[in-house]
């Protein structure tokens, strides 16, 4: 429940009120002893109330401030929803003096807000040390009953953190929440693969604090799995992965993903153990250690032919592709898309074939056979466009545009670049809008626009130090590197390369490396410093042998 719902629409208004009986009806005792407990507080005096939803607080807040029983007390509610919150007292004392003290009413102050910056995992949170260190100062600076109200996972967390403040607490009233503030929950977390890579870092967190509530609802703090909620929790845990899979935090993600394979074993149905499996190969692939990730999507790929699942076998084939492609084994990448291609003209599922030809487009890109690769791209464009799947029509325009750039047909790759991106800011994929602009930049490159190139890559950097996206962030400098090169801009040249290349070092991307090598070595040449080129250029022509590249730039 938030403040842009309006009880002015019927629909709304009983729903509102449905909720407000559920959690009421459910919590009847716990209420009433809350209801004791600020009747008799007095002073400062702390009291702990678990809800793991923000709608259910709400509606517990409406109700002590419309109880009969409490028309002596004046409830002031504070929210203090900012991450990086330290200094909980001195915000407080802050607020005191802006509060209009009603007559003869019993102040009772109730905090709000305070898990964002409690967290859910690490440790030692800076406002809960600091908490717990001026615990003695509160009796003298707020001299007034405090209700905290926090989900289960950040009362655990201020329980082990803060245990000097945690002590003190006069009252612990722990509420459930109502089947409907979990369907409503449930609901608004449907189809997270689809969507949350569009979602702006915010909202990404904030679905993710949602899937954290919960998993504190099947899996509450303390307990066990309990049999029947084993596959809602492994479904939340899931989800859990796929998100901080989304926010580029891939050993965060594994911490849930695994705790989800391990539940996945008891299912007599292994399609959800597949689907597990197949995530936590993404998360070893987001940090490029594919044999791993391998390892992983061909342990789904035989369950799902165990189980005579094609829609499995089609999903483990593409990410057994996506990886060998990353590896430059291009061979064994042709081989699984070819795999999954005659699958899905098996058993006719022609949408899912415009994936198959995208990255059979991509193969043949890396093979330099471009006509081939504008082929494949062309049919996936016009599956997405018969099924009317525009969003999904960036990634065609995008290639197209990469095949008109390297056939040498600038204004044609502008042109489906800017379609790209059009589409992604209509679906407001802004993170998927930086592999766009960094493209437009390569054109602008092209046509020798470099302030225009500049512009694109800064945009693209911008978007991806955003999202936390460090290794592209690389593929952008190594970019920025090129154009302050043509600027004879050579120190501008020389910072950028570097950090390209530290980036290329962290993540193992070797032949990346080459790359970067050579641009440093064509730089020491244009700055006659002949001794740096050689070694540069002999470094990258090693790693281009290694890896028999098609070709060396």
């Amino acid at each position: 429940m938030n403040s842009s719902r309006k009880p002015s629409n019927p629909h709304l208004q009983r729903n509102l009120s449905s909720e407000r009986g559920a959690f009421i009806a459910l919590n009847q005792e716990v209420f009433a002893q809350l209801l004791t407990f600020v009747d008799f507080a007095e002073k400062f005096t702390i009291g702990f109330v678990e809800i793991n939803f923000p709608p259910d607080a709400e509606i517990l807040v409406e109700a002590l401030k419309t109880n009969p029983d409490c028309r002596d007390i004046q409830f002031v509610s504070l929210s203090f929803s900012d991450a990086n919150l330290r200094f909980l007292r001195d915000e407080i004392i802050k607020i005191l003096p802006t509060i209009e003290i009603e007559s003869n009413k019993k102040l009772v102050l109730i905090v709000q807000g305070l898990e964002k910056s409690i967290g859910v995992y690490g440790d030692y949170p800076p406002v809960l040390q600091d908490l717990n260190f001026v615990r003695d100062a509160y009796k003298r600076t707020v001299p007034h009953p405090i209700l905290f109200i926090l989900p289960d996972y950040a009362l655990t967390r201020l329980a082990k953190f803060a245990p000097d403040f945690w002590a003190w607490q006069s009252g612990m009233f722990r509420f459930q929440t109502p089947q409907i503030t979990k369907d409503n929950a449930i609901n608004e977390t449907q189809n997270t693969e689809r969507i949350i890579d569009r979602l702006e870092p915010p909202e990404k967190q904030e679905r993710i604090d949602l899937l954290h509530r919960l998993l504190m609802e099947y899996n509450p703090t303390g307990h066990h799995h309990i049999g029947e909620n084993l596959r809602n929790c492994s479904n939340i845990l899931h989800q859990l992965g796929i998100a901080y899979i989304s926010k580029i935090e891939p050993i965060k993600a594994r911490e849930y993903l695994e705790e989800a394979e391990k539940i996945a074993n008891e299912f007599p149905d292994s399609t959800f153990h597949a689907e597990v499996l197949n995530t936590l190969g993404d998360s070893y692939g987001q940090e490029r250690q594919f044999d791993t990730a391998i390892a992983y999507y061909q342990k789904s790929l035989s369950i799902s032919q165990q189980l005579q699942n094609s829609r499995g076998e089609i999903a483990a084939l593409l990410k057994l592709g996506n990886a060998y492609l990353e590896l430059r084994q291009f061979t064994q990448a042709t081989t699984f898309y070819q795999q999954r291609l005659e699958i899905e003209q098996q058993i006719g599922d022609r949408y899912s074939s415009a994936s198959t030809y995208h990255w059979l487009g991509n193969v043949a890109s890396e093979y330099r056979e471009f006509e081939e690769a504008r082929r494949n791209y062309q049919q996936a464009l016009e599956i997405w466009i018969e099924y009317e799947d525009r969003y999904n029509q960036n990634y065609s325009y995008h290639q197209l545009g990469m095949v008109a750039e390297e056939l040498g047909e600038f204004e044609k790759a502008r042109r489906n670049y800017q379609e790209a991106l059009a589409i992604k800011i209509e679906f407001g994929d802004r993170y998927s809008q930086a592999s766009t602009y960094h493209n437009l930049g390569i054109v602008g490159q092209k046509l020798a626009a470099f302030e225009e190139a500049r512009r694109n890559y800064q945009q693209a950097l911008v978007i991806k130090i955003e999202f936390g996206d460090r290794y592209s962030q690389a593929l952008t400098y190594h970019q920025l590197g090129s154009v302050a090169q043509e600027l004879r801009e050579f120190e501008e040249a020389r910072r950028n390369y570097q950090q390209a290349l530290a980036i290329f070092i962290e993540f193992g991307d070797r032949y990346s490396q080459a790359r970067t090598y050579h641009s440093l070595g064509t730089l020491a040449e244009a700055e006659e410093n002949y001794a740096d080129a050689r070694v540069h250029l002999q470094t990258a022509l090693e790693i281009y042998v290694e890896y028999k590249a098609i070709r060396f730039s």
